[in-house]
């Protein structure tokens, strides 16, 4: 079982920042807001999911997953609270919230059926987040003129989130999750994620003026499509998903461990698993 600390980061995140806080990039700041306003709801919806599933098992193996569940639901409430902090300086900016509310509706019907599902949607979205930070943690470059404070929270969150990408998983095979729903909940799951930041990004463009700016989009090019970019650089690693055999730790988290180590003055340890 894997080791997880709880932590809290040192940033003030009551003091407000500006909707391009990213060097004053219009196209990665309204990213990074967008992908931020999917955080709270998705997070209280990943811990919650990771509990319930854990209270399914039988006692002797809940005693094995009890730990590290209680890591991952520690972090996961971590970057919920300070994604809440993040997104009400975007509210107070005039932005609108529309990925919250796709996702609510999607949240009260998959915690209807069998709590499976529920962990198979959040091991999905997981191995997302994963890959996603295994990208940002190769690519510090990308926040080289950021708002010191948000460097340091997306990365961070990167860190932990390539840190607990397996609790979830494993979890899931304990249950007795089958390889369909595994499988069929990471289309979904895909199909979702992107068209929901696809239409939250351009929302936060278009409110904030900068949509049909030249510059903007070709900012989204250089960081999504050109050689190096996030979707270009992390199709592979999704795609590993569907092997039959894959498992989240054949993925590296060499740099999450080594930027967890090296800023070790931005947070302090609150709680950790034994």
């Amino acid at each position: 079982m894997s080791q997880l600390t709880i932590r809290q980061l040192l940033i003030d995140l009551d003091r407000p920042f500006s909707l391009r806080w990213n060097g004053d990039d219009a196209f990665t700041s309204a990213f990074f807001n967008a992908l931020s306003m999917s955080f709270p709801v998705g997070e209280q919806f990943f811990l919650d999911s990771v509990r319930q599933g854990l209270s399914r098992l039988p006692a002797e193996q809940q005693a094995l997953y009890k730990d590290e569940v209680k890591g991952f639901v520690g972090q996961e409430a971590t970057h919920r609270r300070l994604h809440t902090l993040y997104n009400r300086h975007l509210l107070d900016q005039g932005m609108v919230n529309h990925w919250e509310k796709r996702a609510l509706k999607r949240i009260s019907f998959i915690q209807k059926i069998d709590i499976r599902h529920s962990v198979a949607a959040t091991v999905a979205t997981e191995h997302f987040t994963a890959v996603f930070a295994h990208w940002l943690l190769s690519n510090e470059w990308c926040f080289e003129h950021a708002d010191p404070r948000l460097k340091t929270m997306w990365l961070w969150h990167a860190s932990e989130e390539s840190e607990h990408r397996c609790t979830a998983f494993d979890l899931y095979k304990a249950m007795g999750g089958n390889e369909e729903w595994r499988l069929r909940w990471m289309r979904r799951v895909t199909w979702f994620f992107l068209t929901d930041l696809l239409l939250q990004t351009v929302n936060n463009l278009w409110h904030e003026g900068s949509l049909f700016k030249t510059s903007t989009w070709a900012s989204a090019w250089k960081h999504l499509f050109a050689k190096g970019g996030l979707f270009r650089a992390s199709f592979n690693l999704w795609r590993d998903y569907f092997k039959p055999e894959f498992h989240p730790s054949q993925h590296p988290d060499d740099l999450s461990r080594a930027w967890l180590q090296t800023h070790q003055n931005a947070y302090v340890p609150v709680g950790q698993t034994t």
